[in-house]
């Protein structure tokens, strides 16, 4: 009875936080579920899961638990189907998946966890710019907003440009004791062996791949308002990509197999934090 009672306390307790409140701290918890997928991700790699594999298990997950939401939440919203929604969901699946899943585990796989996140923080200027070349956003430079959003887009590109052209000194490297196996998770920093300049081009590819997909949505949004609709789509079609590309050039059968939990841990960790459940919370966030 006690716990029963102590439940219940906590449930009214949870219920009296505004609403808002409770979408701004499932963003913040987004956020830093999205700081975990970054190590999460270089973990995979570093138990030999092949990089075509991961994003085709990935979607696959994705894909199954996206459609129950899309079919029952926007059963009276969706619009009919036609060819020229399905080209534009495949070119959205081949800008916002494909490439853009597929550079940036290329590029994770010779850099780091924490260059990959921090080269991210440009994005939002990208897709400004892109948005700004199209005509979809205007700069008015009589206002402040106008004016902070230029600002902010060059200090994005210049860090990111720091980021990439600069590696800079080694701060702390501690030296692992002889003859001592190093943990998998200790050794997620710099890609030994690796080529870092071409994982900084991946990742610039997945950054631009990442605001084209953003930018080009809008369009597709307004045609079609089903977002989770859209989301499944686009899923569906990058699924349908990464198998063509994994049926040329991943050959081995062994690259299918699960060799342990923690290979499939790490994929039901990206698709929790990237797919679903942050399409639902952008959803229910941006509607209030």
């Amino acid at each position: 009875m006690a716990d029963a009672g102590g439940s219940a306390s906590a449930t009214r307790m949870w219920c009296s936080v505004p609403e808002r409140l409770q979408l701004h701290m499932a963003m913040l918890a987004l956020q830093f579920g999205y700081a975990g997928f970054h190590v999460v991700s270089r973990a995979a790699l570093n138990m030999g899961i092949s990089k075509l594999v991961f994003p085709v298990y990935r979607n696959i997950i994705a894909l199954l638990m996206l459609l129950p939401f899309a079919y029952f939440l926007e059963k009276k919203e969706r619009p009919a189907i036609t060819l020229n929604f399905l080209l534009q969901f495949f070119l959205l699946a081949l800008v916002g998946i494909t490439a853009n899943q597929g550079f940036y585990l290329l590029g994770l796989d010779n850099t780091s966890p924490t260059f990959a996140s921090a080269i991210q923080n440009s994005v939002p200027a990208i897709t400004f710019l892109m948005a700004v070349i199209l005509r979809i956003e205007k700069v008015r430079l009589n206002r402040k907003d106008g004016i902070g959003k230029v600002i902010g887009t060059v200090l994005c590109v210049a860090g990111a440009s720091v980021i990439t052209l600069y590696q800079g000194p080694t701060i702390y490297s501690p030296a692992p004791p002889l003859n001592r196996p190093t943990p998998m998770f200790v050794s997620l920093g710099d890609a030994k062996g690796k080529n870092w300049t071409l994982g900084c081009l991946y990742l610039i590819g997945h950054c631009l791949s990442w605001s084209g997909w953003l930018v080009l949505q809008a369009p597709v949004l307004k045609k079609y308002p089903a977002r989770l609709s859209v989301t499944s789509y686009t899923c569906f079609f990058g699924l349908i990509q990464f198998l063509i590309i994994a049926a040329f050039f991943e050959r081995d059968p062994q690259a299918w197999i699960f060799h342990s939990g923690g290979e499939l841990f790490t994929i039901l960790y990206a698709v929790s934090n990237s797919s679903v459940l942050s399409q639902t919370i952008h959803r229910i966030y941006f509607f209030f």
